[in-house]
């Protein structure tokens, strides 16, 4: 038999060589910045993001949540959306769902309660008076969310997704994104995970499928263009 596919392959090579190899030498067209676009970011609290406090937290690059802040205050002086969204549950935990069956400790997700430390963004993050703020049970931020009615009416075509982590929450949104008919930004130093493997993986597949995964740098100029025309973008470099 002819293989016209793909046997799958094992090469030896790490998530993140593969994914520095894939950035380097892009194969694809770019889904590029329409004309307005959101930042949506996802899960920035403290049960993920203070590794001095908490079990479940965890960094990847130490000023992710500078670069988050940047290209937030950038979209935010373009009158375009900054959204942030949480996880949390009652105290029952009933409203997790399956999602929370598979562990039941302290630190578990269906643990985070509503108005706990786990629950509040991390106090690095500088949220604007007219920024959308809610909290989710799944990890999509679309998910039996407002996200979807309220891009509509700010008429949003673009989406970039920041957070953690890249290989649950992000990816889950930044694929319901392009399953909303959005173009979809997904900026690296922005997105956070435990491991390095889990994190270039799932980048990797992000970037061949689902989205543009750009420097933040590279995303944040994009955003500073995007009022007014195609290809135009948020932060200053």
């Amino acid at each position: 038999m002819t293989l016209i596919g793909t046997k799958m392959v094992e090469d030896g090579r790490t998530a993140r060589e593969i994914f520095e190899e894939l950035i380097g030498n892009p194969a694809r067209k770019k889904f590029g910045f329409g004309n307005k676009l959101a930042i949506v970011n996802v899960d920035v609290q403290q049960a993920y993001t203070r590794t001095d406090m908490f079990k479940t937290a965890y960094e990847t690059d130490p000023k992710q949540i500078e670069y988050i802040n940047q290209i937030s205050a950038g979209a935010r002086a373009k009158d375009m959306p900054v959204i942030w969204s949480r996880v949390a549950y009652k105290d029952d935990a009933a409203d997790a769902g399956v999602w929370g069956t598979r562990t039941d400790t302290e630190d578990s997700l269906q643990n985070i309660r509503y108005g706990s430390e786990r629950h509040k963004l991390d106090p690095r993050c500088e949220v604007g008076a007219n920024d959308l703020q809610y909290t989710k049970r799944m990890p999509s931020a679309f998910f039996e969310t407002q996200l979807a009615s309220y891009l509509v009416w700010h008429k949003v075509d673009t989406v970039v997704v920041t957070g953690g982590s890249t290989s649950g929450c992000v990816r889950a949104t930044a694929v319901d994104a392009l399953s909303y008919g959005y173009r979809t930004i997904v900026p690296i130093e922005t997105c956070a995970d435990k491991h390095e493997s889990y994190h270039y993986a799932n980048l990797t597949d992000l970037q061949i499928k689902y989205a543009d995964v750009e420097p933040v740098q590279t995303a944040g100029r994009q955003d500073l263009r995007c009022v007014g025309g195609a290809q135009s973008g948020v932060l200053r470099t």
